[in-house]
């Protein structure tokens, strides 16, 4: 499924209702006009205004309907900012969560002396010029497996603040940048730290080895504040090729 999340507080049920989580299943109950609640299982919990391209649920049910069917008549009483891509049966042995191996995001930042209009919720901001070298430099220091307790909320649930910093993408078009990040899992604002810290680099605040000090500090104290959830995307799961499953929806073409 793909949603906007600028008016979301964030993928995981919540008593006030206003999650992407809490609009899934109350549509999928209404289409399966089953007796109680369908309750799902996401691939990645997203924060609130955090944007989803390709959020991978599981959901267990007795009915025999299309693949389509699911689709189209669950976006049916989805509101507009959320749709379901596509839908597949599954075997029980599959899990959103944990059988995906990877985890993709995107952070996509407007460089520009004004604030975002148009793109408002859409993108990061920042008014002063980014340099890509610097930057490039920083990320070296993140690939690989790390203690990232300096880049993790404190009010992560991770059991472990060590993951692998698969891949750190930066490319730019136009006044628009794209930052694409690749891991085994990320803690809790990960993502949004990071981005503050090269960010930081980039407008020439710090000089790229501070990347290194944050990084070895293991302390969030000595990092960048958090950065804005706007520009941040979940392009989705990584999941072993047999199982058949989609590696995009044509929501990811929209991105800068």
């Amino acid at each position: 499924m793909s949603y906007n999340g600028h008016a979301y507080d964030g993928w995981q049920s919540q008593p006030g209702g206003r999650t992407v989580q809490d609009q899934l299943e109350l549509a999928l109950t209404r289409f399966s006009a089953l007796q109680g609640d369908v309750k799902t299982l996401c691939a990645g919990r997203t924060d609130a205004g955090v944007h989803g391209l390709m959020q991978v649920v599981h959901f267990d049910t007795p009915l025999d309907r299309p693949e389509n069917a699911w689709v189209r008549g669950t976006n049916r009483f989805l509101p507009d900012d959320i749709a379901v891509q596509w839908a597949r049966w599954m075997p029980t042995s599959f899990h959103a969560r944990a059988s995906a191996r990877a985890r993709r995001y995107a952070y996509v930042l407007l460089e520009s002396p004004v604030r975002p209009s148009v793109d408002a919720g859409q993108v990061g901001w920042v008014f002063r010029p980014l340099a890509l070298d610097p930057m490039l430099q920083a990320a070296q220091a993140l690939l690989g497996e790390h203690d990232f307790t300096s880049f993790r909320a404190a009010q992560c649930q991770s059991h472990s603040p060590v993951k692998h910093l698969l891949r750190l993408d930066m490319s730019r078009r136009g006044s628009y940048w794209r930052f694409e990040f690749e891991a085994n899992a990320f803690l809790h604002h990960m993502i949004r730290n990071i981005m503050g810290c090269l960010i930081a680099i980039g407008t020439g605040s710090r000089p790229p080895a501070w990347m290194t000090e944050v990084l070895l500090a293991r302390s969030r104290d000595v990092a960048a504040p958090t950065f804005s959830p706007d520009g941040l995307y979940f392009l989705g799961p990584v999941y072993d090729a047999d199982l058949g499953l989609p590696e995009r929806t044509p929501a990811f073409d929209w991105l800068p």
